[in-house]
């Protein structure tokens, strides 16, 4: 079988930067244990599969597509740089020719149109809760004796998303994030639970004037992932809860990994949020399975 395969980096404009992801198109069903062993080959922290959703779709011309993630280990419930880099190699390298897309996925359908130079997509929009539980705020915290001697300002979960937010004081800058030293393999034994499946650190930013209005580092070490370098599901959770701690709809963030990347966020009164970025597609080519 031969598969048409592409490298996108997520969320930047510039090659070997943002967040690349594995995309393939199907023209055909594959075998269910096809798409976990062609994401371990991959080895991205995301593969994408786009499938035809009837006979006589068109990746030119359809509006509509399925779409499922699969990092290394795991399918995953939503990934937003894979959904980015999906939309780009359809509109970009398929030259679709429609306005908006459409996704059918595990966290329902998702669009994505095409602005200027950025590709916005629509998203859920997760809230992360305080915690009333101490022996759940306890237990939690084991997780983030990566920080060590750190001042912790807040720490809220997502259960929708399983996502643990922590924010690290409001004193340290973007630098005090992106030189901590983070061993995500020890989260794997600090917590067994199944209710945590990624850890987000996250540092308010300069929100005056036209710098970043928050800083974020993600881990998935549960899902085969130490470091994500850029995560759009992750800001699904980041979007509603500095929203309303900063009191703006319209928000520009940072996610401070190795390669970094940029993303562009809407909050909107429907409980969802738009969020847009970049592109760079790096490599074309042909999978033989």
């Amino acid at each position: 079988m031969q598969i048409p395969i592409f490298t996108v980096d997520a969320f930047t404009n510039r090659p070997f930067s943002g967040n690349p992801a594995a995309v393939c198109l199907l023209e055909n069903d594959l075998d269910e244990d096809l798409h976990q062993k062609i994401a371990t080959e991959m080895n991205l922290s995301e593969t994408a599969f786009i499938r035809k959703l009837k006979p006589g779709d068109d990746f030119t011309k359809s509006s509509c597509f399925g779409l499922r993630w699969f990092t290394p280990a795991n399918e995953v419930p939503l990934c937003g740089h894979a959904t980015l880099a999906s939309a780009a190699v359809l509109f970009h390298v398929q030259k679709n020719t429609n306005s908006v897309l459409t996704f059918v996925t595990l966290s329902g359908e998702l669009k994505a149109r095409q602005v200027k130079d950025r590709i916005v997509l629509d998203l859920p929009l997760y809230t992360a809760y305080p915690q009333v539980s101490q022996n759940f705020i306890h237990d939690r915290l084991s997780m983030t004796a990566a920080v060590g001697d750190m001042i912790v300002q807040d720490v809220r979960y997502s259960p929708d998303t399983k996502k643990l937010l922590v924010r690290l004081s409001d004193t340290y800058e973007r630098s005090v994030l992106e030189d901590l030293k983070v061993s995500a393999q020890h989260f794997l034994s600090a917590e067994k639970t199944g209710k945590v499946k990624g850890l987000i650190l996250t540092v308010k930013g300069n929100s005056s004037g036209k710098g970043h209005d928050f800083y974020s580092r993600y881990f998935a070490p549960w899902y085969g992932v130490l470091e994500d370098p850029v995560t759009g599901s992750a800001h699904a959770v980041l979007s509603s809860y500095w929203s309303e701690q900063l009191g703006k709809k319209e928000m520009l963030a940072f996610q401070c990994s190795r390669r970094g990347g940029e993303l562009e966020i809407s909050v909107r009164t429907d409980g969802r949020v738009d969020i847009a970025g970049r592109t760079a597609v790096v490599l074309k080519g042909t999978l033989t399975c």
